[in-house]
């Protein structure tokens, strides 16, 4: 079997697909992007595409270290992402060769369904119990929300009062027995986030996302010994290597490494059993499509450390046969490869040029950006 031909197709409203192609008809998928920077991310599969036309699709691990090692400077958002979409779509077709669901290569399941968290938001403290009502009606046991606003180096006092007041209108809303999770998304200072934390612990979250960003993982540590709350990051992060110094320093409880950004399923798996070393639990990042969703979900069963997957509920309508989530959970299929088909009809309906803008905020009162 060798590898024929590489194809990106940007399909609104903002997913970017790969299909690998095989000369013995066989197809895999994969999810190759960063948020808004989709076209970039093409550039680079196309760059890597010679060190894959003629091979193996079976290699993996070999073509793995050929594409992130030969091109001599390693890592970044860029490289690696473009690495997780090949990297899904080699073993989706390595499992549908063999027949067998990849969690069945990669050693096998440990659970028979997948554990899912929903994202809840609101304008109004009104709307925000709706939806987090409604998430509870849905069967979720575990919803994510995010602080609502940009925040300066240092805020008021006001501030803090509205950011505490949304968490507890939460966890009014849904009682204790469903878990909540509060998302930073590394919008506050460490100074702020420490403030925010000690505020929060009344409310109960099972973890702090991205307390603050993720450059310098020592603020991590001192921002996550002084909260008892867990402290989960790794959106950002892009390789088993990013995750060494955090794991290490114990900066965080939880590692989130993103399927489409991290390495792929491939990078994925390792930095799971990594993170089972320093008891650390694995909770797949994605905000993204649904083979990425899929690619997930495979290593998600066969990972002993693993919490919950992160589900924003887009992109199924691509599908064949769209995922079934019952009671907040998603059944493992037992499907060859990622155990999904796309339904090439629609998506021809909806391709486009692959470009899109990530927000940009400032702050009202001095104009000066503002991270979101």
């Amino acid at each position: 079997m060798k590898i024929t031909r590489l194809e990106m197709i940007h399909v609104r409203p903002r997913f970017s697909f790969l299909r690998i192609h095989t000369n013995e008809g066989l197809t895999g998928l994969g999810e190759a992007i960063v948020e808004g920077r989709s076209r970039t991310v093409e550039m680079a599969v196309k760059e890597l595409e010679p060190l894959l036309i003629g091979r193996d699709p079976r290699d993996i691990e070999r073509l793995w270290q050929t594409m992130y090692k030969g091109t001599f400077y390693r890592g970044g958002p860029i490289l690696t992402s473009a690495i997780s979409g090949i990297d899904q779509a080699l073993w989706d077709i390595l499992g549908k060769s063999l027949g067998v669901p990849v969690y069945t290569l990669l050693g096998g399941k440990v659970r028979d369904r997948i554990k899912l968290y929903t994202h809840v938001d609101g304008e109004s403290l009104e709307e925000l119990r709706a939806q987090a009502q409604r998430a509870v009606q849905r069967g979720f046991t575990l919803i994510k929300t995010v602080l609502s606003e940009p925040s300066h180096f240092l805020e008021p006092l006001s501030y803090m009062k509205r950011q505490i007041q949304r968490m507890e209108m939460i966890r009014d809303a849904i009682g204790p027995e469903i878990d909540m999770a509060v998302d930073f998304h590394g919008r506050v200072s460490p100074s702020m986030a420490i403030r925010l934390a000690k505020e929060l612990e009344g409310c109960y979250p099972l973890f702090i996302e991205e307390p603050c960003l993720p450059q310098n993982v020592d603020t991590l540590a001192t921002i996550a010994r002084a909260t008892s709350i867990p402290i989960a990051t790794g959106e950002r992060l892009y390789s088993r290597w990013d995750f060494r110094d955090v794991l290490e320093k114990q900066a965080a409880a939880i590692v989130q490494p993103d399927l489409a950004h991290c390495g792929g399923i491939s990078e994925a798996r390792r930095i799971a059993s990594m993170a089972e070393v320093y008891y650390a639990g694995f909770a797949p990042h994605n905000p993204l499509g649904p083979i990425n969703l899929a690619a997930s979900l495979q290593v998600a069963a066969h990972a002993s450390n693993f919490l919950a997957q992160e589900h924003v509920t887009l992109g199924e309508e691509y599908l064949c046969e769209p995922f079934v989530c019952n009671n907040g959970y998603i059944e493992l299929s037992r499907k060859p490869g990622l155990g999904i088909e796309l339904d090439m009809e629609k998506i021809e309906a909806l391709r486009y040029s692959g470009e899109w803008e990530t927000p940009s905020w400032q702050h009202e009162d001095d104009g000066s950006f503002a991270e979101w």
